[in-house]
């Protein structure tokens, strides 16, 4: 830093106005030292509606232009620039409240330049007719207003007095006090202790901190050996027994940096009533008041800095996680503002109060969408319950309930019970069954809304971070969902796309299965598994205990009529039972992916239409070509390479009609119709894809035995990518089941879910034999021409497909599994099914 220089702090979220009149440099001092795009001034505006800056009969238009473009980026939050003389307090008002609006503070840059500095620079600009008199009004102007900024409601001024101290300013950006990202935890975070000292040092030690205490016994600090921090969801203090042992002890720790802590209402009045003002003494204030009467006058002065000073919210953990002591919506998170520390202390209200007295509370957490885990207090709860990513962890210790907390990131309740019933609620404190329903609540968990999956939709996964779904991709994927999916309670998966191998350079081959062992090695996955492909219709099997269930299809239609799909799940239920599925994984439903056979079961109409039509076509057209060439021959015509190019299409027709009649075969009822399940996805609170896929094959194996007629196993072949013996023979054996008409292999990490060396890997690679893929290229897709051209295929877009999909299969039955409600869950099964429109070649 140089000498002289003088620095300004901004936030990095914020709306800054630059003031000064015209040639007092503000644009100038945009371009040092702001980006262009942070920027937006008021003659660029002028020009885009009226193709002229200078065009003072735009200035209307242009503000309003200048006004939405800056609510777009401040709803993005995003950093704001706002270049124009704003010389009035009227027109540094509607700025302020722009701010305001979208909670972010605002910030006043004022460049003070000599009014003759301005007449000069004016004058020798040529594209500017400003007149003297102009100059002086806008600088009285400013200086009538300078005094007043603080009060119009800027929150930083900072005045720059002449031009050599605009040219010596610098920009100092000072993080939001909420913003601790970069702060990952792990983090308990602990609900409402209301003066409970005694049980939260119970709660801390089930937590594994260790208490230290001070020469009088009084606990002042709590340390985890592993480093973990705790963090308090505010009203620490009033109704319990011992408000000044809670805040010594939370105090002490946050002080250490082994706890945060965010105020609480009650920590709000505390501090106001220490202060002297007015206010009720209720609601158990009159408790905490009379405890610190007996402490010692630096406590309790101690006591009130610390309330003061603590910040509305926390967005932690590269903002995947907030607290708040009442919650907080998407909108305010991150952000600074009076409403901001309302809602985070008080949240919403309806403006009505109940049979008690009590404010009616809006239930923002029913119709929170926000990709951060909410943590929070404040309404108490017998138990705590997930809406939304949210978990309130106020369970009413003072009440005579527990005090709570989350293990965070592994999402683990941990409790004590209150030792006694230190004051009694004004309202009852409800079993959760006995609980009237929240006031205002809009729906059900179990009820879907068409709004949460219209237009462009941006949806977390743990695995690939954000997956965007496009608006026309949404529109596609609802005609279908709406129009053909079975019911939206038992559509819980759909499965991803494969991605083949990459492509061979083999001679006659387009896939090979070293191509696939390559790209494991590659990625630093040594064992996997080789399972032979069944030529069938990928289908999700819900079976319950109970005899029903759902048998669909990868777009979410049943694939069997309605009596056949009960008679189907009453067996595989029962196939369930005799293997001992439901009682060894304590569930009363499993979910399959699998497939199922014959693939003329599901797709006979098709096969009818597309390939049993060109395959009698060509049977029928190419022999009596090939007998009239022959004839041809036969009179000396020079017609060799025609007839020989003919016969071997000849030869191509009867191998591609070939194929597909292995796949077919007559099904009555379900007699003929077999599953082959290859992996359970998920039971009851459960998913597993931590489970080798020896396991789930084992698992098929059981339903097999048990029903050899409804379910077939799926061969496999366990191979170490770094043994060439054994590539050998898992070769051989895909050259093997192809030369009898099988369709293929996928080889798989033996792992299952797996984590390469660019991050998560393919969970399948398709190997696909010679002549099965004619069904997929065409009949003569074998002539060398055609292999060459099909070699330029991209796999690329597939690839990436393949992998946002699984992603969002893998969230959703993770979101399944944690008891979300049905909307989280049906979020990612919707986008999978859109994502399925994207223009990726569907033969591949």
């Amino acid at each position: 830093m140089t000498a002289g220089t003088r620095t300004l702090a901004v936030p990095d979220l914020s709306l800054v106005v630059l003031v000064g009149v015209s040639g007092s440099g503000k644009s100038s001092f945009a371009r040092r030292h702001f980006r262009p795009t942070q920027v937006l001034s008021s003659d660029s505006c002028r020009g885009l509606v009226a193709d002229d800056e200078n065009d003072q009969s735009a200035t209307p238009e242009a503000f309003a232009l200048l006004h939405h473009i800056a609510g777009i980026r401040l709803r993005a939050g995003r950093l704001t620039v706002v270049d124009a003389t704003n010389v009035r307090p009227e027109d540094r008002a509607s700025l302020v409240r722009l701010a305001r609006e979208h909670d972010v503070l605002p910030v006043a840059i004022v460049l003070d330049v000599p009014e003759s500095v301005c007449l000069a620079r004016n004058a020798a600009r040529p594209d500017r007719d400003i007149s003297p008199g102009v100059i002086r009004r806008q600088r009285a102007d400013l200086r009538r207003g300078l005094r007043g900024l603080g009060r119009e409601g800027f929150r930083k001024v900072h005045v720059l007095d002449g031009t050599e101290e605009v040219e010596r300013a610098v920009i100092s950006y000072q993080k939001q006090y909420n913003d601790r990202r970069e702060d990952t935890g792990p983090f308990d975070v602990v609900g409402d202790v209301h003066g409970c000292r005694a049980e939260l040092e119970e709660l801390l030690g089930r937590l594994g901190y260790e208490l230290h205490r001070d020469g009088r016994g009084r606990p002042v600090d709590a340390v985890h050996p592993a480093g973990r921090r705790a963090v308090f969801v505010g009203d620490l203090v009033d109704r319990g027994p011992d408000s000044p042992g809670v805040l010594r002890l939370v105090m002490g720790m946050v002080a250490a940096g082994h706890a945060l802590c965010v105020p609480g209402n009650h920590e709000n009045k505390l501090v106001r009533a220490l202060r002297g003002r007015n206010v009720q003494v209720t609601h158990g204030l009159e408790r905490t008041l009379a405890q610190l009467e007996a402490e010692e006058e630096d406590f309790r002065r101690e006591v009130e800095a610390f309330c003061h000073g603590l910040v509305s919210h926390y967005v932690l953990d590269g903002g995947a996680l907030v607290v708040a002591h009442a919650g907080l919506p998407e909108s305010l998170q991150g952000r600074s503002s009076a409403r901001v520390r309302s809602f985070a202390l008080y949240g919403d209200t309806t403006g009505e109060t109940d049979e008690f007295g009590l404010p009616v509370r809006y239930p923002w957490a029913t119709e929170y969408r926000g990709r951060a885990m909410v943590l929070y207090g404040h309404t108490p709860v017998p138990t705590p319950e997930w809406v939304n990513n949210t978990l309130c962890l106020d369970t009413g210790c003072v009440f005579g309930g527990r005090l709570t907390a989350l293990r965070y990131p592994e999402r683990e309740l941990v409790g004590v019970p209150a030792g006694h019933t230190y004051y009694e609620p004004a309202r009852p404190f409800l079993p959760a069954e006995d609980a009237a329903p929240a006031a205002g609540a809009h729906r059900p968990d179990g009820v879907l809304d068409v709004e949460d999956v219209l237009g462009k939709r941006v949806v977390e996964t743990r695995l690939a971070g954000r997956v965007t779904v496009r608006e026309e991709n949404a529109a596609a994927a609802l005609e279908v969902m709406s129009r053909f999916a079975v019911a939206p309670e038992q559509l819980l998966y759909l499965p991803p796309t494969m991605s083949p191998s990459a492509t061979s350079e083999r001679p006659g081959l387009l896939e090979h299965p070293a191509e696939a062992f390559a790209y494991y090695r590659g990625e630093g996955v040594t064992e996997v598994v080789c399972q032979e492909k069944h030529m069938g219709s990928r289908a999700v099997a819900l079976v319950r205990r109970d005899g029903s269930g759902v048998l669909h299809t990868r777009t979410g239609r049943s694939v069997l009529a309605g009596d056949l799909t009960h008679a189907f799940s009453a067996r595989l239920s029962i196939a369930a039972e005799e293997a001992g599925l439901f009682e060894e994984l304590d569930t009363d439903w499993l979910l399959l992916d699998a497939e199922l056979l014959p693939w003329s079961a599901k797709a006979g109409d098709l096969i009818r239409s597309q390939y049993a039509a060109v395959g009698a076509a060509a049977r029928t057209a190419l022999p009596a070509a090939v007998a009239a060439l022959e004839q041809a021959a036969a009179r000396g015509l020079e017609v060799a390479d025609v007839l020989d190019r003919q016969r071997r299409r000849a030869g191509d027709a009867e191998a591609f009609t070939e194929v597909y009649r292995r796949y077919c075969w007559p099904t009555e009822g379900l007699s003929g119709v077999s599953l082959a399940p290859f992996q359970l996805l998920a039971t009851a609170g459960t998913t597993y894809a931590d489970r080798p896929h020896a396991w789930h094959l084992a698992v098929a194996d059981r339903l097999a035995a048990a029903d050899p007629e409804l379910v077939r196993g799926t061969r496999s072949l366990p191979v170490d990518v770094t043994d060439p013996t054994g590539e050998a023979a898992a070769t051989a054996w895909w050259e093997e089941m192809t030369a009898a008409g099988g369709e293929g292999m996928v080889v798989k990490p033996a792992a299952n879910l797996t984590h390469g060396r660019r991050g998560v890997v393919q969970p399948g690679l398709k190997v696909r034999g010679r002549e099965y893929l004619r069904l997929v290229y065409g009949p003569d897709y074998t002539e060398p021409q055609h292999l060459e051209r099909l070699r330029e295929r991209s796999l690329g877009r597939k690839r990436g497909l393949a992998l946002r999909e699984y992603a969002l299969g893998m969230e959703g039955l993770e979101r399944l599994a944690r008891g979300e409600p049905l909307w989280r869950v049906h979020e990612c099964v919707f986008a999978v099914l859109a994502l399925e429109s994207e223009p990726v070649d569907p033969r591949l």
